[in-house]
């Protein structure tokens, strides 16, 4: 088994020294830090098991940096704190922000070996880094969203809340920023229990946060389901956060959405920007998913040239943070240099550009079908029944469409001047698979 990691951050060389050698006589591999930012590169770069963090530093106190760690979603190793002159007040305000224990100066030999091996034992427990709300932006768009969760989650009534925006935009994390710490999350994927039996959700996740992607997913009776479910969330003190990229005032006028429930989810809702609408924030999420792919799996670590930075901020992101976690993960896997350039991601972001995927000189660039076919399919079907060759003129249409857009449910739509809900339950009647 690999030796277990330690950093250890501390401007006294003198005390560095002192314990890279004690921790190395005890089988471990001991890196240091002078400072709060050799430690901020040390962290991302090689992973430690254990940091041992001094308090007071020149340019940044390690309470500080503590704190960053944690609202970065990067506290995923045992933080110890040392300090030659501190307080009870700064060792309780460390173990309160996420440090795992406080040591005084001198350190005591096998005081510091004793806290080394619980810490060890304690990680083992600690939660895998992911992305968080922090990691969404510091833009003022992004702050202002913070600012109303805060507020949200300071109240416990009403139970609901109704987020509104594109795909990509970063429900799910804002729903996470709601969730207590230690207690049950359930995203809720198998619609049909909100028609069977919505109360059993509500005791599976009594006492935590229930979250439902995309509304306009549910059929009228789950629909009915869900209103049941929130009217008897208080009981079970259940937040229910529910999310739609979709216009719901215009389902419910097409007869598509309840009425009631719609009412019910306007009473606190609110709207998160698309990626495309704070780009000032792209930099910090490209290194913060760089971070984090880094942290959850063996790709090697690369930074980030200013260049390659600048041309992801000006990208368009119309699939927003799945799209560009992507991107950033493809970056990492392929990019030959030291660093991520430029020219890297100017490779990724245009590798389909010159595909023979399109035909060409077509404006609406679709795929390239036989002139012929579809009078073929027509002239095919002049014998059938009027409604067996209108709906396979019908399977014909949307599967043709369907390949144009390339799978994308949202351009389908448009092209086919259908609402979303329609459009799944056009499809589904015509037998045609949608590709998840």
């Amino acid at each position: 088994m690999a030796s277990k990691r330690i950093l250890v951050v501390d401007d006294e060389i003198g005390i560095r020294e002192l314990l890279r050698d004690i921790l190395q006589d005890e089988g471990y591999q001991v890196e240091l830090a002078e400072n709060a930012a050799a430690a901020r590169a040390a962290r991302l770069h090689e992973r430690p098991d254990i940091v041992l963090l001094d308090i007071w530093m020149p340019d940044c106190d390690g309470i500080t940096l503590l704190k960053e760690w944690g609202s970065g979603g990067l506290l995923t190793m045992p933080v110890i704190m040392m300090s030659g002159h501190g307080t009870i007040d700064t060792a309780v305000e460390a173990t309160r922000i996420g440090a795992f224990d406080f040591l005084e100066k001198p350190i005591a030999l096998q005081k510091l070996l004793k806290t080394v091996g619980e810490a060890l034992k304690h990680s083992e427990h600690l939660p895998k880094s992911e992305m968080n709300l922090a990691n969404l932006g510091k833009s003022p768009i992004v702050v202002a969203l913070k600012d109303r969760l805060d507020k949200i989650a300071a109240t416990t009534s009403p139970r609901s809340l109704l987020l509104i925006g594109p795909k990509g935009c970063g429900a799910e994390l804002c729903a996470r920023f709601l969730q207590k710490a230690n207690t049950p999350w359930l995203k809720l994927t198998e619609f049909n229990q909100l028609a069977t039996a919505p109360l059993d959700i509500l005791e599976t996740i009594r006492d935590g946060l229930l979250y439902v992607s995309e509304l306009t997913e549910l059929n009228k009776t789950e629909q009915k389901g869900l209103l049941l479910l929130i009217a008897k969330a208080d009981k079970y003190n259940v937040r229910v956060v529910c999310s739609t990229s979709e216009n719901l005032p215009k389902l419910q006028t097409d007869g598509l959405f309840d009425h009631n429930l719609l009412q019910v989810l306007s009473a606190v809702s609110l709207r998160v920007p698309a990626l495309d609408e704070h780009k000032e924030d792209i930099p910090d999420l490209a290194n913060a998913i760089a971070s984090l792919q880094f942290e959850l799996s063996d790709i090697e670590y690369r930074e980030f040239d200013i260049a390659a930075l600048n041309s992801l901020r000006n990208a368009d992101w119309p699939g927003g943070l799945a799209q560009l976690d992507a991107v950033i993960h493809n970056l990492l896997q392929t990019s030959l240099g030291k660093k991520i350039s430029l020219e890297d991601v100017h490779r990724v972001l245009h590798q389909f550009d010159h595909a023979k995927l399109w035909e060409s000189g077509s404006e609406d660039r679709r795929v390239v079908k036989p002139k012929n076919e579809g009078m073929a399919i027509i002239g095919s079907n002049l014998n059938k029944p009027l409604r067996e060759a209108r709906d396979e003129f019908e399977r014909y249409y949307f599967e043709y469409h369907m390949q144009a857009a390339m799978h994308n449910m949202s351009k389908l739509a448009e092209i086919a001047g259908l609402e979303r809900t329609h459009l799944y339950r056009k499809l589904k009647q015509l037998g045609i698979k949608i590709k998840a």
